[in-house]
């Protein structure tokens, strides 16, 4: 039996690794005054149809009927979970709400290299401000959870655009405002599709691909300037890059929009998001009317970059290193002294260090064989010496020997 497609088994390393992820997102989330959310996997299938809350993503959904006669749906992403919960709330909670999720979300769509169907998802929101300066905050923040990783300027950028041009443009081409989701999504599709394909697409709307692209090099985007100076003062204007080929294809975007591109190895989007400012709106029935901002990062797109990038895949492998299942490896030199041995690993437990030992007996030479394969720093040697432990350093073969009464405290100075 093998896992469903674009589903996947996360053995130990493969989960070491997802945590690797998870603990900087949470980190850099919590640093600008975020707090952790979440919600249901499973949703009634009529959230994601309400009004601006379509496009693509209805035609990705795992959708079924439950035993309850419900049509339900494995949440694809967090953004309508996130507006239903403040839509119903709202009130009890001090504005702007700054909140974000790591979870899991489900799309039937066609896998590909960093593009799986069940995949784990940073969600970032901040809601309850129209300003520039929550776009720009929402944004630095995506610029340092990359950074967190170790990647540079060299290695992503952010593309900035804003739906109202894009809206200012269809009106000026006589683009009907009921078809403005179809239009856009084949916009957002343009760099995908050959040219000959978008421009038919296009046809029907009366408007060459030529126009298009015209207004794509051209256009200026004035409504970005304050966003773009905000993130100038904080030294971070080098990683942005104003670009109308970004609209994204959701449609309950409505004004600034974004997305992280890797610069090397053609890879997708790392990560995208924009303003909803009609979302909440939309699905409360006018009772929750509250301006929001926010972006979605997956993961399978993000460890491909990360494995490319010389210097993020040095980080991780020393994170991963230093967080390392087993810290300490007990050796037991003289089964006599095996229950002094427990002991001793219980001790090193409570007091906060990972310990393993063997459970029967073994050769010391294939103790410390484990030891190094483990990952642990310190093979400690409980012998016929006992109570004198001898503690071996594994990466450099040093050696000492320590009163057992004196370990944990010879121990707390190879942390500091």
């Amino acid at each position: 039996m093998q896992p469903l497609p674009g589903f996947r088994d996360l053995y130990p390393g493969d989960f070491a690794r997802r945590n690797y992820l998870t603990s900087r997102w949470r980190e850099t989330a919590r640093r600008y005054g975020f707090v952790e959310f979440d919600g249901p996997t499973l949703e009634p299938t009529d959230l994601y149809r309400k009004k601006n809350s379509g496009g693509e993503i209805l035609g990705q959904l795992y959708e079924f009927t439950d035993k309850g006669e419900r049509d339900v749906s494995l949440r694809p992403e967090v953004t309508p979970t996130l507006a239903r919960m403040i839509a119903a709330r709202h009130r009890d909670f001090p504005k702007p709400l700054r909140w974000f999720n790591v979870g899991t979300c489900f799309r039937y769509e066609r896998q590909q290299r960093g593009r799986l169907r069940e995949f784990l998802q940073f969600n970032c929101d901040l809601v309850g401000d129209a300003s520039p300066a929550a776009d720009a905050e929402v944004v630095a923040l995506l610029i340092d959870l990359l950074r967190s990783f170790g990647l540079t300027e060299q290695d992503f950028a952010i593309r900035l655009s804003d739906r109202s041009a894009w809206q200012s443009f269809m009106s000026g081409h006589g683009v009907p405002q009921e078809k403005a989701g179809e239009f856009l999504q084949i916009v957002d599709r343009m760099e995908k599709m050959p040219e000959e394909k978008t421009a038919a697409l296009l046809a029907p709307f009366g408007v060459a691909l030529a126009t298009v692209k015209d207004f794509i090099e051209k256009a200026e985007i004035p409504a970005l300037e304050p966003l773009l100076s905000d993130l100038e003062a904080r030294g971070l204007r080098s990683f942005v890059r104003p670009d109308l080929g970004v609209v994204r294809g959701l449609a309950y975007y409505t004004g600034v929009v974004f997305e992280a591109f890797a610069l090397h190895g053609g890879l997708r989007a790392i990560a995208g998001g924009g303003r909803y400012d009609r979302l909440l709106s939309d699905l409360s029935d006018g009772q929750a009317d509250l301006p929001a901002v926010g972006f979605g990062m997956g993961d399978a797109v993000l460890l491909e970059l990360l494995g490319e990038c010389p210097s993020a895949k040095a980080r991780e492998e020393a994170a991963l290193k230093a967080d390392a299942a087993v810290q300490l490896y007990l050796v037991i030199a003289s089964e006599e002294h095996r229950a002094e041995a427990l002991g001793l690993a219980q001790l090193l437990r409570e007091s906060g260090w990972r310990v393993a030992y063997p459970l029967a007996e073994e050769k010391v030479g294939k103790q410390f064989g484990t030891a190094e394969s483990s990952g642990a720093t310190h093979a400690i040697v409980v012998g016929s010496e006992w109570p004198t432990l001898k503690v071996k350093r594994l990466a450099d073969r040093h050696e000492e020997s320590v009163p057992k009464d004196s370990i944990l405290a010879w121990l707390a100075n190879t942390r500091s």
